[in-house]
């Protein structure tokens, strides 16, 4: 029997349920309470995820707690020493505070074993950051406890980096405009940010989000398990990756928040099968918003495509319910989106059969086959002479590889470029005269030509600008030394051989055992060498961009929900409205009124078109299909510079068609001189990207004779170090013949 308990909590045969509180900008889609089977399929769920070690036993949270307990009132005796050189009274230094905030994985409590913790550092107004990084940093140097102790000043949301007691620890740092820190403050209020750098503003930013988060859910305990299970199911699938254009943890974290607004009484086993029916039916690119955006009068930029034109080419944005509202998903590309919309749609369907007890949940937690699904592959290698500059190198490289996807999905014949989070080390088969080697891998999907017999497709330019772009930041930044180099190759499927051993390769399904000893714990943001089946990319959800260029753009045409169907209308839809169709729960008992939203759809958007940038240094040629190598003119000694994520500015009349072909040898002096006029000096990871192909990426690959009658392999041709001679390789698509002329 239902009752109505003191509080106003309802009570269902004896168990106290949650206030049915209104969350989110929209209403809940069912209200229904979970069933006995909901909690059986739930603890089914939380068996399955064990064996790859997300949860920490009792020991491992304790020392988590003793070891920030001990940060914090180092922090706090580091600003009272601080505040006395600084000649402040005795009576206000002994009342000066400080304090240590987590935010992150941790303090949505939702970390794994062995991973690291996000925390702030908060100070009085006294306090400069450059005495964070001077006197704090040396006081850390001189604790014995403290290991591997690095500053990153220079970052977009400067850190220091260090292990304290095995637990490593990212701290930031932020003053506020107080006096004293007291031990109850709370940074969820935005009269915090006044007065504040922008790099103060940045750092709150993790702390204020996350708290926020929080406190928009329902039901902490429901929203934490759920959590667990779709990020542990990202990692697995290869979505897990804010730097390579996937989500990070704090946008899997907003999903999951809006599912459990969605669905206020569910328990985990049903929130993550709703999870997927949700996102696989979301209208991108309408926003995923927790509250409707609220103005501080603090004159911050936030997300707004009525007033920012950029934000408008934002393919999967997701909105941080914090002031300044921003969008954690900038870095999401035509490819990425397309592939976790397939993900969204496979998770689907093996929930669907995990809840008819078809499937066990194990089988939502099984890796793609990325090395089975395409026939080509672009394998991009980066190499250094020591271990030191090694891990320095693939940082940078990494961090611009989605660069590189972006120039591919701009070439006319490729319909997807699908890069794989995880690195690999260098192949021994393949010896190089650098020790330290790392590589990833981007399958491409090529557009099939109708009434064609062969096409040349010619990717040396969409690899030029990409390896331009990095050794022209790692020049900024004085980070270029020697021994560092950049490779590309175009492999077919055949050929990986080559590069993998035949466990990464095989089809078939690695164990439990097999899993629990890779996975790690899931908690290194810095993928090692060997491949982390958990976590496979650094994530950067700490910052948010608060500026980004303003392409001139054309607003979305807006849709109605009219009869079922989805019809254009004349008159506008609202901006900020939930991107979700109805959806059919009818088997489910509904106690709640399902008032979903339809916003925009996207028209055609522009895509632009990259300017030439000439050689700096020997990148080697990759190869698609058919391929035509070619020589660029090296008449500039300097880099020209590169717009944000290598995009270039878009033309007047704000379109742009793919790029049709590479631009001919020709045409490169009159390219090289247009993009110095063009391009603009600054070069930032942390910029929107610009409007990608309006039109969604083709799922299917031509076809293409993997085996030509009895011929050699063809040769993988690449251009020699002179840049003197070119390899010119057409493949008939009736694959009789190969024509290779120098």
């Amino acid at each position: 029997m239902r009752e109505m308990s003191a509080s106003g909590n309802i009570t269902l045969g004896g168990q106290q349920q949650q206030p049915q509180k209104h969350y989110g900008i929209t209403s809940s889609i069912s209200l229904a309470f979970p069933r006995e089977i909901d909690h059986m399929y739930t603890q089914k769920l939380i068996e399955a995820m064990k064996p790859f070690g997300v949860f920490e036993d009792e020991e491992e949270l304790n020392h988590r707690l003793v070891v920030l307990g001990k940060l914090n009132s180092f922090i706090k005796e580091w600003i009272a020493e601080i505040s006395e050189t600084k000649n402040l009274p005795p009576s206000v230094v002994a009342n000066v505070g400080g304090k240590i905030f987590t935010f992150g994985s941790y303090r949505l409590g939702v970390h794994t074993k062995g991973a690291d913790i996000d925390a702030l550092c908060v100070a009085p107004r006294h306090v400069e950051r450059t005495d964070f990084f001077l006197s704090f940093f040396e006081k850390l140097k001189q604790h014995e406890e403290i290991k591997d102790l690095r500053a990153v000043e220079d970052a977009f949301v400067p850190v220091i980096k260090f292990k304290f007691d095995r637990i490593e620890i990212d701290l930031l740092f932020a003053r506020l405009a107080l006096q004293s820190i007291p031990d109850n403050l709370d940074l969820r209020g935005d009269s915090h940010l006044r007065n504040l750098d922008i790099r103060c503003i940045r750092s709150l930013n993790g702390c204020r989000v996350t708290d926020e988060i929080l406190y928009l859910v329902p039901n902490k305990e429901n929203f934490r398990l759920t959590l667990r299970a779709v990020k542990l199911w990202a990692k697995r699938r290869g979505i897990y990756s804010n730097m390579l254009g996937f989500l990070g943890g704090v946008s899997w974290a907003m999903l999951v928040a809006r599912t459990c607004q969605l669905y206020p009484n569910a328990v985990a086993a049903t929130l993550v099968h709703k999870f997927f029916l949700v996102f696989s039916k979301w209208e991108w690119p309408n926003p995923v918003l927790l509250k409707q955006p609220e103005e501080s009068n603090l004159n911050l930029p936030v997300w707004d495509p009525r007033v920012n034109p950029s934000d408008r080419y934002h393919l999967m944005p997701i909105i941080t319910p914090a002031y300044p509202q921003q969008n954690s998903t900038y870095n999401v590309s035509t490819s990425t989106r397309t592939i976790m919309s397939e993900e969204f749609k496979n998770g689907l369907n093996v929930t669907d059969e995990i809840l008819q007890g078809k499937a066990d949940w194990s089988k939502l937690f099984e890796p793609p086959s990325f090395f089975q699904k395409y026939k080509h592959y672009i394998v991009l290698t980066a190499s250094a002479s020591t271990e030191e500059n090694h891990l320095e190198w693939i940082g940078l490289v990494e961090s611009k590889i989605r660069v590189l996807v972006g120039n591919l999905e701009r070439n006319e014949y490729i319909t997807l470029a699908h890069v794989n989070p995880q690195s690999f080390p260098g192949s021994k088969e393949n010896p190089n005269e650098n020790d330290f080697v790392s590589m990833w891998f981007i399958g491409i999907n090529f557009k099939k030509v109708e009434n064609a017999e062969s096409v040349n497709i010619d990717l040396t330019y969409d690899i030029q600008a990409f390896t331009d772009t990095v050794y022209r930041q790692a020049n900024n930044i004085s980070m270029l030394k020697d021994g560092m180099k950049i490779e590309a190759t175009h492999v077919k499927k055949k050929q990986l051989h080559q590069y993998l051993p035949p466990e990464v390769l095989q089809k078939k399904k690695k164990s439990i055992a097999e899993i629990s000893r890779t996975s790690n714990g899931g908690g290194s943001k810095r993928v090692s060498l060997d491949g982390n089946p958990l976590d496979s990319s650094r994530d950067t959800d700490s910052g948010t961009p608060f500026s980004s260029p303003t392409p001139v753009s054309k607003p979305t045409k807006p849709v109605t929900e009219m009869d079922g169907k989805i019809t254009p209308t004349k008159t506008p839809a609202p901006l900020f409205t939930d991107g979700l169709p109805a959806i059919d729960d009818s088997p489910e008992p509904e106690q709640g009124m399902s008032i979903p939203v339809i916003g925009s759809k996207p028209v055609a958007g522009p895509v632009v078109k990259p300017a030439q940038t000439p050689a700096g240094s020997t990148i080697p040629t990759v190869v698609g299909r058919n391929v035509i190598p070619r020589l660029i003119s090296p008449n500039t000694n300097q880099l020209p510079p590169q717009p944000p994520n290598g995009v270039p500015n878009i033309a007047s009349n704000g379109t742009a068609p793919k790029r049709p072909h590479s631009p001919s040898l020709e045409e490169s002096p009159k390219r090289l001189k247009d993009a110095e006029q063009l391009l603009s000096p600054e070069d930032s990871a942390f910029k929107e990207p610009f409007p990608p192909a309006g039109n969604e990426q083709e799922s299917g690959d031509s076809p293409v004779s993997e085996s030509l009658g009895g011929v050699k392999p063809m040769p993988i041709p690449t251009i020699d170090t002179s840049r003197s001679q070119v390899r010119l390789i057409t493949i008939h698509q009736c694959g009789q013949c190969i024509l290779l002329r120098h």
